[in-house]
């Protein structure tokens, strides 16, 4: 199907503490454009749309919806005929229904991960050339989300052969089964991961930087400002993607990648990267090992449906001695 789904568009986080997550983002350098007692939106420097983060008062911190772009609102409608035609319930929320955002569906994935798909969303100004505004890591746009699933192979097939989503790289088991994907719509390496694991969970949200100077200004905003425990892993650099990261907790736990470094994928014959499991540039190219907590803890999801939390599940592929994703 020719989804034209363009990329990742922004994710909803709910938060305990609006006024400290606030503080925290903006330590980023993300841009508030707009907030109220319930909710703050938030954006990066290139962005011209009114959000890519948004952020939610609610008792408990977990993952609303991840949402994807697509081309127009046409394609909107075909894409949710093709769900409902084939027998995944659709969730429609009219203009209006969400603040600054047009007509869109939510649908829950083959693993439980809650996706919605929008066409319109207002405009703002870009402010990347307002370099007075520039501060802590300057992050410039929404990248990719990263995801725990419980069967990859699943998800990889069903973003791929139903979405038109393409692979740039992927790792493999001793027994050459799809171990973790890194799947694109927009000419880079990832819009989306899935990883094998306890889930279905989010495991981070990535935000472009537009430089690897921007991630060390990042860390020393954040560290004078008392938020050094919230550096969870790095800076280093993955094998896979070629990605320069940090890795952050917000006040809530759910973590935020700070990401720059990887590449172009859209020539027709680019063939994706294959990586052995057990191969140690993989992970981690360069830097320090990661946590425990960066292995075993991830943001709950919410059903679209329900809006109650996704019970988890054990991954399907089992190893003896733990890989985990990036």
């Amino acid at each position: 199907m020719n989804s034209n789904i363009i990329r990742c568009g922004r994710a909803v986080l709910h938060v305990t503490d609006l006024e400290r997550s606030k503080e925290f983002y903006e330590a980023l350098g993300f841009i508030v454009t707009e907030l109220d007692s319930e909710s703050v939106f938030l954006r990066g420097l290139e962005e011209h749309n009114h959000h890519s983060l948004l952020l939610k008062k609610r008792e408990k911190p977990v993952l609303e919806v991840m949402s994807y772009k697509v081309y127009s609102d046409e394609d909107l409608d075909k894409l949710a005929n093709y769900f409902e035609n084939e027998g995944t319930k659709v969730r429609w929320l009219e203009k209006g229904t969400q603040h600054a955002l047009g007509r869109s569906f939510r649908i829950q994935d083959p693993q439980g991960l809650p996706v919605e798909f929008y066409a319109e969303m207002d405009s703002v100004d870009r402010l990347l050339q307002r370099y007075d505004l520039y501060k802590g890591a300057k992050v410039q746009r929404i990248d990719h989300f990263n995801c725990a699933v419980t069967n990859v192979q699943e998800n990889y097939d069903y973003y791929i052969n139903n979405l038109g989503f393409a692979c740039s790289e992927y790792t493999v088991d001793d027994q050459e089964q799809i171990w973790a994907a890194w799947l694109h719509r927009k000419p880079s390496v990832h819009d989306v991961a899935f990883m094998n694991g306890v889930g279905p969970r989010l495991h981070h949200i990535g935000f472009w930087l537009k430089d690897p100077m921007s991630l060390i200004d990042g860390c020393d905003v954040l560290a004078s400002m008392g938020y050094a425990k919230n550096i969870e892993r790095g800076p280093g650099r993955h094998g896979l993607s070629n990605a320069f990261f940090l890795y952050l907790r917000d006040p809530d736990g759910h973590r935020i990648e700070l990401y720059n470094g990887d590449y172009l994928t859209s020539d027709p014959d680019f063939k994706p990267i294959k990586w052995d499991l057990n191969d140690p540039l993989r992970q981690t190219f360069w830097g320090h090992e990661a946590p425990d907590s960066w292995f075993d803890e991830a943001s709950i999801v919410l059903d679209v449906h329900t809006e109650e939390p996704v019970e988890t599940g054990e991954p399907k592929l089992k190893k003896t001695k733990p890989q985990f994703m990036i």
